[in-house]
C-alpha cells in the first residue's frame, strides 16, 4: 500500500488504536515487573495521537512529529519522553517526503533508536523497548519495498519482547527486582512491538 501524507495519519490512528486495543496486556505486562502504570499511560498518550490524527498538521513529518508530541504531552513518567522521542526524532526521515518509502521506514526506525538511546540512557540488554526497537531497526534496512520493511521490523521487535524474559532488567523501576525479573517480557518492548505490528497491518492493507 501507499502511504502518503494522508495514509500516514491514518497509520498512526490504527497504531493508536492497536495500542488502546492491548492496554489490558501492557497493564499486567508492568504489574510483573513494576508499578502496573505502563498501561494507563499509555492509554492516556495514544487516545491524544488518537484525537490530533483526526486532523493532524500538514506534511509526513508533521503527522509523525504531532504524534510524539502528544505522546510526550499525555503518557508521563519515562514512557512518555522515549515513546514520544521515537515520533518526533523519527519524523525527521520524512521530511519533504510525498510518501514513506522503505528507505525512510528504516531511517524513521535508526533515528528512532538513535532518539532513545540518547533519552534514555539505555542500550541494548537492559531489558527495556530498545530490544524491541533495535531489532527491528536492523531488520528493516535493505528491505526491498515498504511492505517488506514493516514486516521485517514488527517480526524482529517480536522476538525482541520474548528476548526481553531472559534478561534481566538495570534500569527503570523493574531495576530493583534483580534476577526476579527474570521469565517477564518488558512492557516497553510489547508497546514497541504493538506499534510496529500495526505499522505493518496498515501496510498490508
Amino acid at each position: 500500500m501507499r502511504v502518503d501524507e494522508a495514509g500516514a495519519a491514518l497509520m498512526l490512528a490504527a497504531v493508536a488504536r492497536a495500542v488502546l486495543d492491548r492496554v489490558d496486556d501492557l497493564t499486567d505486562a508492568d504489574l510483573a515487573i513494576g508499578d502496573g502504570d505502563h498501561g494507563i499511560g499509555m492509554r492516556r498518550g495514544f487516545e491524544a495521537v488518537e484525537m490530533v490524527m483526526e486532523a493532524p498538521p500538514p506534511g509526513i513529518d508533521g503527522v509523525f512529529r504531532a504524534a510524539g508530541m502528544a505522546i510526550m504531552s499525555n503518557t508521563g513518567g519515562a514512557a512518555g519522553a522515549v515513546f514520544g522521542s521515537v515520533f518526533t526524532a523519527g519524523a525527521a526521515a520524512f521530511a519533504m517526503q510525498e510518501e514513506i518509502t522503505a528507505e525512510g521506514f528504516t531511517a524513521f526506525l535508526a533515528a528512532a533508536e538513535g532518539a532513545v538511546q540518547r533519552r534514555g540512557g539505555v542500550a541494548e540488554g537492559a531489558k527495556t523497548m530498545l530490544d524491541a526497537l533495535a531489532p527491528a531497526a536492523r531488520a528493516a534496512a535493505g528491505a526491498d519495498d515498504l511492505q517488506a520493511a514493516t514486516a521485517a521490523a514488527a517480526k524482529a521487535a517480536l522476538a525482541g519482547v520474548e528476548a526481553t524474559k531472559a534478561m534481566i532488567a538495570t534500569t527503570g523501576k523493574a531495576r530493583s527486582l534483580g534476577e526476579r525479573s527474570i521469565g517477564h517480557p518488558d512492557p516497553g518492548a510489547i508497546s514497541m512491538s504493538i506499534i510496529l505490528g500495526a505499522m505493518r497491518d496498515y501496510v498490508a492493507g
